[in-house]
């Protein structure tokens, strides 16, 4: 998808919580093993938020990071798009709380496509920057889905994660940037993975709560019919008590069969709308959800181990997060070079898949080489330096 504008990648950031959940501290809490758990996921370790940890501080964190590596500020943003399925409230958006904390006066708004997320929330991105409604985007995706993790059950609890990754998008005229995206979805997969507990066919919250009649009447839905029982009068300081925070739900073999082909197609598909072969590829950058699943996505697309960037073993699944981490890491170890063409493709509750091919480079980005560093960040930089 060569244009004469596009959007390039120009700065890059990840944050993952200090706190680390071996296989050995699982072994105390499920019936498992180390050995049962690489020898089916890859994953030896994971990242878990502890007291002061949030969504907003991992994407914030993040966010910096990325401002800095391409010497911006919060200021000079147009646009910040979230992707997340653990906003860390649900009126205000994720994207929101964190706009908040950078401070600058970008538009803000989530999307959610689960741990299809970010390249959900890249290609988005990319759209307003192509068409020039933006010319600057910060693309966030973070996930503290181990707030959601049921810990009686071996079949998720060893799996995830928790991070968060942003990169910043920015006019180019050149070759670099999003070459090509995929995305697709099949709603009737949404019971294979799930969080059961907002959801209208479950009984009403409210109707288990003390919540009584004001002085207008009995609580009423629709405006018409009363839901729940007097109990005492309401007061400001009265709260539903609402259920037991709700737990994952996952079906492993459905989800696995699923992933394995729709990853593999997914990334066909993008190569192809990009005019590429896999002969051009230089990385494939998978959703971290399972080492099988990257093996099996690898071997379809005929590419050597590698050409595969993995890091399940250290993160688990970070849901929206684990791509733009695995990225960052993958530039920062020096596998990713000016003019390579990657590969990110990823798979996710919905059920939902996406692909993008961006060629990785900054050749035609507006004024990037002339950007005094005067107040502004530079990268290895603390913010509050």
């Amino acid at each position: 998808m060569a244009m004469g504008r596009n959007a390039a990648i120009t700065g890059w950031g990840m944050a993952v919580p200090d706190r680390v959940l071996t296989n050995a501290d699982l072994e105390r809490l499920v019936d498992t093993s180390d050995e049962w758990i690489v020898s089916r996921t890859g994953i030896r370790e994971r990242r878990v938020v502890g007291p002061g940890d949030s969504s907003t501080s991992l994407a914030v964190a993040a966010s910096r990071q990325a401002l800095a590596e391409a010497r911006l500020t919060p200021g000079d943003i147009d646009l910040i798009l979230c992707a997340t399925y653990t906003p860390d409230q649900f009126l205000v958006s994720q994207a929101c709380l964190v706009q908040a904390e950078l401070g600058g006066t970008a538009a803000a708004f989530d999307l959610g496509a689960a741990c299809s997320g970010f390249v959900y929330a890249l290609a988005t991105g990319a759209q307003f920057v192509q068409t020039g409604f933006h010319r600057r985007v910060l693309v966030i995706g973070v996930d503290t889905q181990t707030r959601f993790v049921d810990y009686t059950d071996r079949a998720t609890c060893i799996l995830f994660g928790d991070g968060a990754g942003a990169v910043v998008l920015e006019a180019a005229d050149g070759e670099v940037g999003l070459l090509s995206a995929v995305l697709g979805a099949d709603g009737t997969g949404q019971g294979h993975l799930y969080v059961p507990g907002w959801d209208h066919a479950e009984p009403d919250a409210i109707e288990s709560t003390t919540l009584a009649a004001t002085a207008e009447g009995p609580f009423r839905t629709n405006g018409t019919a009363a839901v729940a029982a007097v109990a005492a009068p309401f007061s400001a300081t009265t709260r539903p008590t609402l259920p037991s925070r709700p737990v994952m739900r996952m079906s492993g073999n459905e989800v696995f069969r699923f992933a394995v082909r729709v990853m593999g197609e997914a990334a066909a598909e993008a190569v192809e709308k990009a005019g590429l072969s896999f002969a051009d590829i230089d990385m494939l950058i998978p959703h971290q959800a399972n080492l099988r699943i990257i093996d099996a996505a690898a071997r379809q697309l005929t590419l050597p181990r590698e050409k595969v960037w993995v890091n399940v073993d250290r993160y688990g699944n970070t849901s929206s997060a684990s791509i733009p981490i695995a990225l960052c890491e993958a530039v920062a170890a020096g596998g990713v070079a000016d003019g390579d063409n990657l590969v990110l493709v990823a798979f996710g509750g919905g059920l939902s898949w996406a692909a993008a091919v961006v060629r990785w480079g900054t050749a035609g980005v507006e004024a990037l080489a002339a950007r005094s560093d005067a107040g502004v960040l530079v990268p290895g930089q603390s913010p509050g330096a």
